[in-house]
């Protein structure tokens, strides 16, 4: 507990430092004077929550401008699933019945096939983001890892899964 206490009152300080370009930094993102206020303040909260994470030596604004973004980012992703942008329940989407479509059946096995073969780590974050509809903190809490790490392994898995939809569709202009 004394050295959370020691690595909290360390943060305070560096926070103290460079509060004011950190306000100015969450303005620019939400352009709304409260949201900034409110952004700026969940910002250094989880900073102070997660300063043992900090490593000395390397740049506190930076990483509490991610702390920020990511908050912001997630904020966005929120109310986008709230007004009903977001995910929807697999029972309520409308795909067509097996073996109405040769073509849409044949997509769906392809990106089936494409996502089991991704790495286990990837694997695993697409099917608690995307099928299973975990925010990424929820896949974070879920899997013991940081949320950077989720949001990591879901790029490298989305452009792996284009890079292979880009080979896929070079192949099928060539047989063209």
């Amino acid at each position: 507990m004394a050295v959370e206490r020691s690595a909290q009152d360390s943060m305070k300080e560096l926070l103290e430092g460079f509060y004011p370009r950190l306000w100015r930094y969450c303005l620019a993102l939400t352009r709304d004077l409260p949201a900034a206020e409110d952004l700026c303040q969940a910002a250094c909260l989880k900073a102070l929550e997660s300063a043992h994470q900090f490593q000395a030596g390397t740049h506190a604004d930076r990483w509490v401008f991610s702390i920020a973004k990511n908050l912001w980012y997630n904020t966005l992703r929120a109310e986008n699933v709230r007004r009903g942008g977001g995910l929807v329940p697999s029972d309520e989407l409308a795909l067509p019945a097996p073996g109405t479509d040769a073509e849409t059946n044949f997509f769906h096995a392809e990106v089936l096939k494409a996502v089991m073969d991704l790495p286990e780590a990837q694997r695993v974050t697409v099917f608690l983001v995307y099928v299973e509809g975990f925010s990424y903190k929820e896949a974070a809490e879920h899997l013991h890892i940081p949320i950077g790490t989720v949001m990591s392994r879901l790029a490298a898995a989305r452009s792996k899964l284009a890079a292979l939809k880009a080979t896929s569709g070079a192949a099928k202009q060539r047989t063209l």
